[in-house]
């Protein structure tokens, strides 16, 4: 069978994909850039694309639909980049690749200390050589209430991970999870979660329900010099709220490593560019703003357990057997 890789990189993919192209019996095509109308035409005589984070609208899903190809994943657990009803009507299956927790869970307790320790302040003082105390004094976890927002296998392990700093946790989703209960966390609704938590970390999918739900009014409603951290995807939170809620001091600080309108920025070289989005300057500016660039995912483990499902995906579809990384 022949696969169309897109965005394949070089320095750390490349390598994992010519060894399964060998252990799977496959044939890939290896593209370097983001699919689009022009190398669409790569996937020709392919069943199968393979992508990462880049969007994937109706217009585009038509035109690879057009070529023959049937099936498309993504090298990535979240697949709101990809239109899913559009590809459904157009006869193609979407699947995903879900790497482990423990990356992401780890890179998020290291934003929640770096937040609540004033870390950004701290590496930028050093780095010039200013070693004042002054606007350093950071605050520790086991004073603090954590709220996580999404338990899935990613939120329960970040609260696996905190347990062990006595901080107070409490958690919030629309299924509740019998691992968290068993564990003396305690479920509360989003209004007390608001009400209650110094620190409220997100890890939860995008959905059209949840767009926004940190805004203007939710975050009137959380406690002065609340923390947030997000790991999951940018449209959780309105940008626009978050500065606002920082420059009037009622957020104390956030660690981010994903935020709005991202697609086509990150992952790029863009050091030379004026970059279309000024939201994320303004957040950049802020002192007690970390921002990284959408990969607390991004470890040894994860790399190479994406590029071997994604193909495992395909050739389950095009063997006709049971697909566990097919978008139900």
């Amino acid at each position: 069978m022949r696969v169309t890789v897109y965005n394949c990189r070089e320095f750390d993919e490349k390598e994992l994909f010519l060894k399964y192209e060998e252990e799977l019996g496959m044939e890939l095509v290896l593209c370097p850039d983001a699919p689009d109308t022009e190398n669409a035409r790569l996937a020709q005589g392919s069943e199968c694309i393979n992508i990462i984070t880049s969007k994937m609208p109706r217009s585009l899903l038509q035109v690879f639909a057009g070529l023959g190809v049937k099936y498309v994943t993504t090298r990535t657990i979240g697949y709101d980049h990809i239109d899913v009803a559009a590809a459904r009507e157009l006869g193609l299956t979407v699947a995903n690749a879900p790497y482990g927790p423990c990356g992401v869970a780890d890179y998020t307790v290291m934003l929640i200390l770096m937040t609540i320790r004033r870390m950004k302040r701290i590496v930028e003082r050093t780095n010039i050589q200013d070693y004042t105390l002054m606007g350093l004094q950071g605050r520790e976890l086991k004073d603090l209430t954590v709220g996580v927002i999404g338990t899935g296998r990613i939120g329960r392990t970040v609260l696996k991970n905190l347990s062990g700093f006595g901080c107070e946790l409490i958690a919030y989703d629309l299924y509740e999870s019998g691992e968290v209960k068993d564990s003396g966390i305690s479920y509360v609704s989003l209004d007390e979660m608001w009400r209650r938590a110094d620190v409220i970390s997100l890890h939860t999918p995008l959905t059209e329900d949840n767009f926004h739900m940190i805004n203007e009014e939710t975050i009137a409603r959380m406690k002065d010099g609340v923390m947030i951290v997000n790991t999951a995807r940018g449209g959780l939170i309105d940008t626009g709220a978050l500065i606002g809620g920082i420059e009037s001091g009622k957020i104390g600080g956030a660690g981010l490593d994903v935020v709005e309108n991202e697609f086509g920025l990150y992952y790029y070289d863009h050091k030379s560019d004026i970059l279309n989005n000024r939201e994320l300057s303004i957040l950049r500016g802020f002192p007690n703003v970390t921002v990284s660039h959408h990969m607390a995912f991004y470890t040894d483990d994860c790399v190479e357990t994406v590029v071997r499902d994604s193909l495992l995906g395909c050739k389950c579809f095009s063997e006709g057997k049971e697909n566990p990384w097919e978008v139900k």
